[in-house]
């Protein structure tokens, strides 16, 4: 028997590929000791059919979902697309339906937030796996990859103020829409796993800023923000810390070298590290684990354990102060 995770919430991305109906994949991860789920972009419209009842019912909570909801086949609404920033106006137009139609699913389901991939600086070919492949076998510090990343970097500095502009346009739109519907729901930009993609942390704080009283913040994965910090995107412990007021949410996981989804103390045997975030994920108002199907139910429970047993014992010297 595995503890209770309490407000603590599970990402259907791992079991997802290994589950048929919506109700076995719920039920696998209620038996982890979980009562709210993150439902994921994967998730179908027949996947629904077993699951909604099971919200309807009260057995399972849901805490947040994650746009485009329910899947889309279309790669260009996918999870790595333009996406809220293209410059074709039907496309952008579609875009936006389909974020308010998840932003519809989550307030149905009774969750907080839809969590949303903005958008990418577009390039002709996958820069990101071409990067990560010389990381991986010459290194960071290597010619190859110094070159490619300073030729990465121009490209997406160039593109990207005019992208942040479609997108800001895009989310106006979006919070305007959802706040006359009365949905109630948060949308939580989310870091990203790709050097091309968006936002930086720096972008996520600029969109924030300009979207004042809108219902937008940032939704802080932790495990791709450790990614693009060995990267060399952006520092990651010190911006992340610095926007926390403005988390809407978070996927807990860590990032081993450059593969992420891994459980956070467990995988990568740093017992100290992930200390970094752990105010993070005690602000946040939603908290999520996005874990890969490798991760076992033993690990899961041990990770968790450090993690709140952590953040009560910072809990309890803060008190005793």
């Amino acid at each position: 028997m595995y503890t209770d995770k309490q407000e603590y919430s599970f990402s259907t991305c791992w079991n997802i590929k290994r589950q048929t109906t919506g109700s076995s994949m719920i039920q696998e991860i209620k038996s982890l000791g979980f009562r709210r789920v993150e439902l994921n972009y994967n998730v179908t419209a027949e996947l629904l059919r077993t699951i909604e009842p099971m919200i309807e019912r009260g057995e399972i909570g849901i805490s947040s979902v994650h746009n485009t909801f329910p899947h889309v086949v279309d790669p260009d609404y996918g999870t790595d697309s333009v996406l809220l920033g293209f410059d074709d106006e039907p496309r952008r137009k579609r875009a936006i339906e389909l974020l308010l139609r998840s932003a519809e699913y989550a307030h149905r389901y009774g969750a907080q937030a839809v969590v949303v991939h903005p958008g990418e600086v577009p390039f002709e070919y996958n820069v990101d796996e071409e990067l990560k492949k010389i990381y991986h076998d010459q290194g960071k510090d290597s010619p190859a990859y110094q070159a490619l990343w300073q030729e990465m970097l121009e490209k997406r500095e160039a593109g990207s103020a005019h992208y942040l502009k479609r997108i800001q346009q895009s989310l106006e739109e979006v919070c305007e829409i959802s706040e006359q519907r009365g949905y109630g729901v948060n949308f939580g930009i989310e870091t990203r796993s790709r050097c091309y993609q968006m936002p930086t942390l720096q972008e996520a704080a600029i969109l924030i800023d300009n979207l004042k009283g809108a219902p937008l913040g940032l939704w802080y994965d932790i495990g791709h923000g450790m990614m693009m910090d060995r990267m060399g995107l952006y520092d990651n412990v010190r911006e992340a810390n610095a926007l926390i007021d403005n988390v809407v949410g978070v996927h807990i996981h860590e990032t081993v070298g450059l593969s992420d989804h891994w459980c956070p103390y467990v995988h990568s045997n740093d017992m100290t590290f992930f200390d970094s975030f752990l105010d993070i994920i005690e602000h946040s108002p939603v908290k999520v684990y996005e874990l890969k199907s490798a991760c076992t139910p033993e690990d899961i429970d041990a990770s968790h354990e450090l993690i709140t047993n952590r953040i009560a014992q910072r809990q309890a010297a803060r008190f005793s102060e």
